[in-house]
């Protein structure tokens, strides 16, 4: 096959062929982005100007509602921007940039999602140590550790996914990801990346672990509580969390483990959307329901007159 390594452009799945359907899924994604964007931008400002919500876990919240943005903004313009125009194509560098954002912004994910772990950890097994351990410096030092491992995480994926000799300038998935450019290899380095795809999955795995033997801890503390009060206000902040990592973990999973031969395009599409869009649109849903704080902070937006006055100079 022809050698297509230096080719400058990748030509991404379309929705559909059919001119109508690609402006229908154009107002679709247009519509759930919007909505991804006005949710988490939502959660951002209220921990910045509330200060009541000026503790470590809606620090470490902002920081998850900045991922979930950044990694939809990723990819999702561009698919829409592909069906607005009618084209599918995509820029090699544009594809390299695509695969490292988004590697990025997943990784410090996962690890923004354990940190958050550790944090209710020590809120309801150890309250007493709870301010000692979580002071502004560790809080600080936590989340640019999460941002740091992401950034490392995407580097590698990076060069070992574009390290590879490509056969083939079709990418089986309406943005540039890892499993479907590994496809398009016609030498051996891709075993390379699935060695580094291994090593993340095994990462991820400790990652999860860690994360339940955490929460049997929280929930074994939780039922030798003597207030049901005390009991329903830690169920409060430990529900929204844990139901989010279980988002995140089974889309994950959902999308990996599927069958890889045989499986439609349309399959792919709807897939990839459950993983890489749902989080990030229901995360903002899942947080404001059950907590009481945010929730006023939230409606708080509304009325800017009675919004108390930041204190952005000293967080904690």
């Amino acid at each position: 096959m022809q050698n297509l390594t230096t080719t400058s452009e990748l030509l991404l799945l379309e929705f559909s062929d059919i001119r109508e359907l690609q402006i229908l899924h154009f107002f679709v994604f247009l519509a759930v982005y919007a909505t991804v964007v006005t949710g988490n931008l939502l959660i951002i400002i209220a921990v910045l100007l509330d200060h009541h919500l000026h503790t470590p876990m809606y620090f470490f919240l902002m920081n998850l509602a900045v991922l979930d943005l950044s990694s939809v903004s990723v990819m999702v313009p561009k698919a829409m921007a592909n069906s607005l125009l009618n084209t599918s194509s995509i820029s090699y560098s544009g594809c390299v940039a695509q695969v490292f954002s988004y590697c990025l912004f997943a990784g410090s994910n996962l690890a923004i999602l354990t940190v958050m772990a550790y944090d209710r950890y020590l809120a309801i097994c150890s309250p007493l140590q709870y301010k000692t351990i979580m002071h502004e410096g560790a809080c600080i030092q936590m989340a640019a550790s999460a941002w740091i491992s992401g950034t490392l995480y995407a580097i590698l994926h990076t060069s070992g996914t574009f390290a590879i000799t490509f056969c083939s300038n079709r990418i089986n998935q309406f943005f540039c990801e890892v499993p479907q450019i590994l496809k398009l290899s016609c030498s051996d380095l891709y075993l390379i990346e699935v060695g580094f795809l291994i090593l993340s999955g095994t990462i991820a795995g400790g990652c999860f672990i860690f994360i339940l033997i955490t929460y049997i801890q929280v929930f074994a503390t939780l039922l030798r509580m003597p207030s049901v009060q005390g009991q329903k206000k830690a169920l409060s902040t430990c529900l929204p969390h844990l139901t989010v990592v279980s988002l995140f973990v089974f889309t994950a999973i959902f999308a990996y483990l599927k069958p890889p031969a045989n499986t439609s395009s349309d399959l792919n599409i709807l897939l990839a959307v459950i993983y890489t869009v749902l989080p990030p649109l229901l995360n903002p849903f899942i947080y404001s329901m059950r907590n009481k704080d945010l929730k006023t902070a939230l409606l708080k937006l509304t009325d800017f007159g009675h919004f108390p006055k930041p204190a952005l100079a000293k967080f904690f």
